[in-house]
């Protein structure tokens, strides 16, 4: 989704509204796991979702997944991946954190 001119191979941040990442995590999970594989292997990489966990637990998203399996979701990925799941709460803020993510990335390892 979004990463340095320079580093794209190195530093990534797949940003995912939450129905899409409830949508990803369900419907579509061979092909996300297979990214998810890719990004294991960069130096920073992280999945910022447009939601909070409240949002999750509300289940104010579109489809039937149950709240357990989309937060089960977001741990397999930290913990299978390693790769950091940032709920942000909203779209602007996701906006912020995303470019505050790339922005510290780049500070530590521009060349």
């Amino acid at each position: 989704d979004y990463s340095i001119e320079g580093l794209e191979g190195e530093v990534a941040v797949e940003r995912k509204s939450l129905d899409d990442f409830v949508g990803t995590v369900v419907h579509a999970r061979a092909r996300f796991r297979r990214e998810l594989r890719v990004l294991a292997g960069y130096r920073a990489a992280c999945v910022v979702v447009e939601g909070a966990v409240a949002d999750v637990l509300q289940q104010r998203y579109r489809g039937d997944a149950h709240p357990n399996a989309v937060l089960g979701s977001a741990l397999s990925i930290i913990l299978d991946y390693r790769i950091p799941v940032f709920f942000c709460g909203n779209r602007q803020a996701a906006c912020q954190f995303t470019q505050a993510y790339l922005l510290a990335a780049r500070k530590r390892w521009d060349r």
